[in-house]
């Protein structure tokens, strides 16, 4: 006798409540960031989407999970861009919310079930491990570049700070997804929660040892930098005018470097020996060079560029940088016989700015050595670890954010600064157009008041410089590799467990009765 037993299926609502659900878990990190700036937050805020990927009934429906978190905390790290991108940040974000599906599927083998207190622990390094190679393949330029490291939530907490010059960001985002799972596996099995509170143990001592062991740098000497920050002016010969003002403000306050936002001249100096010959003028009057930022058309080569140029009393002195790494759609479309259709729904750049091909290194009368950066080029570790070897003392980012002016953006961009600071062991001027300006030492801790996205000021700032190198800037990023080593040998072993497990014996075929038809069971 067979009793039939009906089949149950997942109603559609509770797959559309469990993807909301995924949606808004992946987004909570970004309350971690600026301008909340909850930064203890970022300890807890993944626990939500790893518990929710734990429960996924199989490895799609955790990929799926993966996705759609990934997608929700790129749309909420970036949503700032909309303005710019219009709907076509939704679109970007789902393309690159792709990189989390796997990650799902990693966290889903790792975590699901009741695994073992051995394997337990090796979640802990698994996890962030794997949350790690979702940082570092989207942090390529692109792909829109680093903005939104996990680890970049912790731009002013100084233990965080420390161990960023022993590792990078890379380091602090370990460390933070480890933390989160951590808790996760304490809250959904009770029975590995001692070998959990190991493993925060563990954690907190290797923070304990960086901030005791790791080599400090050492101060030497002092820079008087001005940064001047006219505010939101829209006509570009106003903007200059303001600036000009603002630096002959400066006269007697014995600066050693004056320093403008991002585009703050908007005509090749080449062109213009009228706007040169005005700037070289103002380095007279305050005594000091003048490193402004050139968006133009280039009077000795084809195209558009945005360089850093520094000016002193007798004009252009020569020394010009030239913007490496470009905003996609801000500043260049890529692809754009497949995607230029993005200047027609949003502010995409109607025209490619045209790339540098090298750092630069600038020299000041006195000698002291700055490497100049521009806009979010201060995201990129790589960049200002590279000029600090090539011997740069200070570290100057130039940059607008206007287009984004009532939104975390700006708050988000001056952040970065603390970062690059703390992990090269120099000190780091964020200088913008209209807010938010900020000046950072070499600990990556704050110097004098942050320039608001409501001022049009000159600030003076007393920069401690130092010397002597962090193990970030003699290792580099040791952290990505490790962190793949940990991924590859766990895929290794998961793959060798497979092969050595037994192969699964096909089902018997049904006895049968002496009428020929198959027996059942009774169920």
């Amino acid at each position: 006798m067979r009793i039939p037993v009906g089949r149950h299926r997942p109603r559609l609502d509770s797959a559309w409540w469990r993807g909301a659900a995924a949606l808004l878990a992946g987004a909570l990190p970004a309350l971690a960031f600026p301008a909340p700036s909850l930064w203890w937050f970022a300890y807890v805020a993944l626990v939500p989407w790893l518990l929710l990927i734990r429960s996924a009934p199989g490895a799609r429906r955790a990929a799926l999970d993966g996705w759609l978190g990934g997608t929700g905390f790129m749309i909420a790290v970036h949503h700032w861009l909309m303005p710019s991108l219009n709907v076509f940040i939704v679109v970007l974000a789902a393309l690159l919310g792709l990189l989390w599906a796997p990650w799902g599927v990693l966290v889903r083998s790792t975590l699901g079930g009741r695994p073992r207190a051995a394997r337990a622990l090796a979640a802990i390094a698994v996890v962030p491990s794997g949350w790690l190679m979702v940082e570092l393949v989207r942090s390529w330029q692109g792909l829109g570049g680093p903005w939104g490291l996990l680890g970049a939530s912790q731009w002013e907490v100084a233990p965080a700070l420390r161990l960023m010059s022993v590792g990078g960001v890379w380091l602090v985002s370990l460390l933070v997804v480890a933390v989160n799972t951590a808790v996760a596996l304490g809250v959904a099995l009770p029975p590995v929660r001692s070998a959990v509170v190991s493993a925060l143990v563990v954690c907190a001592l290797i923070t304990g040892a960086a901030w005791t062991w790791a080599p400090h740098t050492e101060r030497d000497g002092r820079l008087r930098v001005a940064v001047v920050q006219p505010g939101v002016i829209e006509d570009g010969d106003a903007r200059f005018a303001r600036s000009e003002a603002l630096t002959r403000s400066l006269a007697g306050e014995h600066v050693d470097l004056v320093v403008w936002g991002e585009s703050s001249v908007g005509q090749d100096l080449a062109a213009r020996p009228d706007l040169a010959a005005r700037i070289a003028t103002l380095s007279q009057d305050v005594h000091a060079d003048i490193l402004v930022n050139v968006d133009a058309r280039r009077s000795d080569k084809p195209g558009i560029f945005k360089s850093s140029v520094l000016v002193g009393p007798g004009g252009p002195t020569g020394q010009r940088y030239d913007k490496m790494r470009l905003v996609p759609f801000g500043e260049y479309i890529p692809a754009r016989s497949l995607l230029g259709w993005a200047t027609s729904v949003g502010k995409a750049a109607d025209e490619d700015r045209r790339r540098g091909t090298a750092p630069v290194v600038m020299t000041l009368p006195d000698g002291v050595h700055v490497g100049p950066l521009v806009c979010f080029e201060s995201a990129f570790p790589d960049m200002s670890r590279h000029l600090v070897r090539m011997g740069a003392q200070l570290l100057i980012a130039q940059s607008s954010t206007s287009s984004f002016q009532d939104t975390w953006a700006p708050a988000q961009h001056a952040s970065l600064a603390a970062l690059r600071a703390a992990e090269t062991g120099r000190p780091m001027v964020h200088a913008t157009l209209t807010g938010i300006s900020a000046v950072y030492g070499p600990d990556g801790e704050r110097i004098g008041k942050w320039l608001g996205t409501s001022a049009s000021t000159a600030a003076v700032y007393d920069v401690p410089l130092a010397r002597g190198a962090t193990l970030y800037v003699r290792l580099g990023d040791w952290a990505v590799y490790a962190a793949l080593a940990v991924v590859a040998a766990f895929c290794a072993a998961e793959g060798a467990r497979a092969l050595r497990r037994p192969a699964r014996r096909p089902p018997a075929p049904p006895a049968r009765t002496a009428h020929g038809s198959p027996a059942h069971p009774v169920r």
